[in-house]
């Protein structure tokens, strides 16, 4: 007897977890593990993606539609041109990765995209649902930070920043956003310290300091566009 109310409970569970669906999930997860390009077209790849380094993002985008749509990388790479060109075009690329393999990427770009526009309520949940689905990305820990800075929350800001920091160290653009909140803060001493432990440069803590004499102004005066979100057209897109 004991051994079918046992079964019977077992049941019950198992019913009350999946609903008949799939199991929940307190966030959105990728389905599937990226299957590995051909030789061929991880080599078309690789030569847009040098086009698109040396600043010839038409050119890149040329060469990308000239590849398999179907395939998730060449429209994570579309998407990731077409935004830097300006164009609505990215919007739907970058929502067709959502539930693949390529979901942080996806809901990254769309959060990118948010931002640009000023939309920070929007731009928050994507970098939220990117970041969970990979809490490792540097470029996605920093534009995250830039939607907390945008809305003034600084303790979540800095997190992300120092986040961003320590997981690439080499790459300063995160620095210098942390420095923006620190000469908000008027923690100068501070901002003096980080310019130098990491090098940043006199242009860069100018910027620095261009944009938090622009968080100061009202928020009605603040336009978009001294965002310093990661552009993401480097050679590690393709990780």
């Amino acid at each position: 007897m004991k051994r079918i109310f046992l079964f019977f409970g077992m049941l019950l569970l198992g019913g009350c977890a999946t609903d008949g669906g799939a199991p929940w999930m307190p966030f959105p997860v990728a389905t599937t593990e990226c299957a590995k390009l051909g030789s061929d077209d991880e080599l078309a790849l690789n030569l847009a993606q040098d086009m698109a380094n040396e600043g010839r993002l038409h050119a890149s985008l040329a060469s990308l539609e000239a590849m398999p749509n179907n395939l998730g990388e060449v429209r994570l790479r579309k998407a990731r041109v077409l935004r830097l060109l300006g164009s609505n075009e990215a919007e739907p690329l970058y929502r067709s990765l959502l539930g693949t393999c390529r979901a942080a990427e996806g809901e990254h770009g769309l959060g990118q995209l948010a931002v640009a526009r000023g939309d920070n309520d929007q731009a928050l949940k994507h970098l939220t649902n990117a970041m969970r689905l990979a809490p490792t990305d540097e470029k996605i820990r920093n534009d995250l930070g830039v939607v907390y800075l945008n809305q003034l929350n600084l303790e979540q800001a800095r997190f992300q920043f120092l986040t961003a920091i320590e997981l690439k160290q080499s790459d300063t653009l995160a620095a210098v956003n942390l420095v923006t909140v620190l000469l908000y803060q008027d923690n100068w001493k501070q901002a003096a310290e980080l310019v130098s432990r990491v090098g940043l440069t006199p242009e860069q803590f100018s910027e620095a300091q261009a944009r938090a004499e622009h968080l100061k102004e009202p928020a009605s005066n603040r336009a978009a566009g001294l965002d310093r979100v990661a552009a993401v057209i480097d050679s590690s897109a393709s990780k």
